[in-house]
């Protein structure tokens, strides 16, 4: 039996500063957005995230990605001038500072791996990465 990731769900801690970046993030980098409320859906045609604020009597402890459970979200451009181009057009307009110094070639990974990472409001960690 074959299976691929059909869905990720994000629980988000409010509608604003979190909600608005996740979804100002994947218009950037050209899902489509379904919104409804305090939750969309967004497609890039093959996989879907489904994005939502946490209900109140959810949101303690707070998330930190170091503990047990989703570590990051990649999403994969198809050009290291892409990752560039996020960094610019996304992460600076917003003042979100990427992690690591800003945009690299990880040590330990292949030359044609180029990826910047960042943290949401929520300490999400996300990458998005070119290989």
């Amino acid at each position: 039996m074959k299976a691929v990731v059909g869905h990720i769900g994000i629980n988000l801690s409010n509608d604003a500063e979190s909600f608005d970046l996740w979804k100002g993030l994947l218009e950037f980098l050209q899902f489509h957005i379904a919104p409804d409320g305090n939750h969309f859906d967004a497609t890039d045609g093959r996989t879907y995230l489904c994005v939502q604020v946490t209900k109140p009597d959810h949101q303690a402890p707070e998330y930190h990605r170091k503990r047990t459970g989703l570590s990051h979200i990649a999403l994969r451009v198809e050009s290291p001038a892409m990752v560039d181009d996020f960094v610019t057009g996304f992460l600076e307009p917003r003042g979100v500072a990427p992690l690591y110094g800003g945009a690299m070639r990880p040590a330990g990974y292949p030359d044609r791996y180029y990826a910047v990472y960042f943290e949401d409001p929520d300490r999400l960690k996300v990458e998005v990465y070119f290989e």
